[in-house]
């Protein structure tokens, strides 16, 4: 089981470097980290439950300041992947694959 993030500027369609994630389960950090080249984080292996994705540091993010996902892992065989869309005034996330 692993969990992977994908954070991009939808206004521009450029992956947003840099970007500081936090993997949260039951109120401890799992992982930490910052977005790569690609606005890629990748490789983690969270566990079973219910956990928090924290992105700070968003680029055109002036009104938003930090964006946490909580999400459920059920199936620890299953790969997680949480990617987040920014733009101006605006974000999005969904499961990908």
């Amino acid at each position: 089981m692993s969990f992977s993030s994908h954070v991009l500027n939808a206004a521009s369609g450029r992956p947003a470097q840099g970007v500081h994630v936090r993997l949260e389960h039951e109120g401890q950090t799992v992982a930490e980290g910052r977005t790569d080249e690609d606005g890629r984080v990748k490789g983690w292996n969270p566990g079973p439950g219910v956990h928090r994705v924290i992105f700070t540091d968003l680029p055109y993010q002036d009104f938003y300041p930090e964006v946490i996902i909580t999400f459920r892992i059920d199936d620890p065989a299953q790969h997680y992947h949480v990617p987040l869309l920014l733009s101006p005034f605006a974000y999005s996330t969904y499961r990908g694959s």
